[in-house]
């Protein structure tokens, strides 16, 4: 894997486990990275097979394409968010998939390289944007200068769990009034010293939920989440297999019950007595519960503690 891209994947084996990779099989990789995952299910599938590999980072792109050059030519690098996998699969002309890959996680590299603006431990823009495109969308900075209190309370407690949301988008309201938040260790700075005297448990910092509530944000992640699962699965052949990781409770809790709408057979009012919708399932949901990282794992690669795989199964 390249050095400037290096990233140690989570559930490596079972998240090929869950994705059945098989020779000649034909398999899409909507959140590339460096290529862990992808690189090895090319190396399963053999010369007859292909894979698809997506990610809306050119870095990542460009990192990716040194390690699967390593391993065969069967592939296609596509910059894109996955969240247009319908219109991506009729401009590709992506034939019907047996298996689909999608790792929530923030890669290693981009929280590491300052510049792109994730941490709060490291000086940089206050960014968190996955592409780099400067069109594409708001920033960090845009978003904690311009949204209302109440807008920035959602956030902090919705996306980030924050139980003093509502303490800390007063006091960032009322500094960004005396200078712009530009950096992340400025906005780090703020949320410390709004928080003086409060006491945290374990070792988490204090900005570090409020830096996953933007981060999600300005990225629109979980929204994305919802929008995938059905268009995935109309992408899936029959018996293709869709495997999601997620990395927190909130990310994890919509994929749970995004699959169990996904696998409804009826969807007619509740106190309807006679189901007349003539609605089927096209989808079965394989992990009852999720799977988790093994004692092993988690001590190698601590990021793995949280992190929970689910499939699902197309009909």
């Amino acid at each position: 894997m390249s050095s400037e891209f290096a990233h140690k994947s989570v559930m490596f084996e079972e998240t090929l486990e869950g994705l059945s990779c098989k020779k000649g099989g034909i398999y899409l990789d909507c959140t590339t990275g460096g290529a862990g995952h992808s690189s090895e299910i090319l190396r399963r599938v053999g010369e007859e097979g292909f894979i698809y590999c997506l990610d809306r980072d050119i870095e990542a792109i460009n990192a990716a394409r040194k390690v699967l050059d390593k391993v065969g030519n069967n592939y296609q690098l596509i910059q894109a968010n996955y969240v247009n996998l319908d219109r991506i699969v009729e401009e590709y002309e992506i034939p019907e998939l047996d298996g689909i890959l999608l790792d929530l996680g923030v890669s290693s590299p981009q929280l590491d390289k300052a510049e792109r603006g994730f941490s709060f431990s490291k000086e940089a823009p206050l960014d968190m944007r996955f592409s780099q495109d400067e069109n594409e969308t708001a920033t960090a900075a845009d978003l904690v200068n311009s949204f209302s209190k109440d807008e920035l309370v959602k956030i902090f407690s919705e996306y980030g769990e924050e139980p003093y949301s509502k303490t800390i988008a007063e006091f960032i309201v009322q500094e960004r009034k005396k200078k712009y938040i530009s950096t992340t260790t400025q906005l780090s700075s703020l949320i410390v010293k709004s928080l003086d005297g409060k006491k945290f448990k374990g070792h988490i910092h204090p900005a570090t939920r409020v830096f996953q509530a933007l981060r999600i944000a300005v990225n629109d992640e979980l929204k994305g989440v919802e929008k995938i699962i059905p268009k995935a699965i109309k992408s899936l052949k029959k018996g293709g297999k869709l495997v999601i990781i997620s990395f927190h409770s909130l990310e994890d809790r919509i994929v749970k019950n995004t699959m169990r709408e996904a696998v409804k057979e009826c969807i007619c009012p509740p106190r309807q007595p006679i189901c007349n919708c003539d609605k089927t399932s096209e989808a079965k949901i394989v992990t009852k519960k999720p799977i988790i990282a093994t004692e092993t794992e988690i001590r190698e690669n601590p990021r793995a503690r949280s992190a929970k795989l689910r499939i699902l199964e197309k009909i």
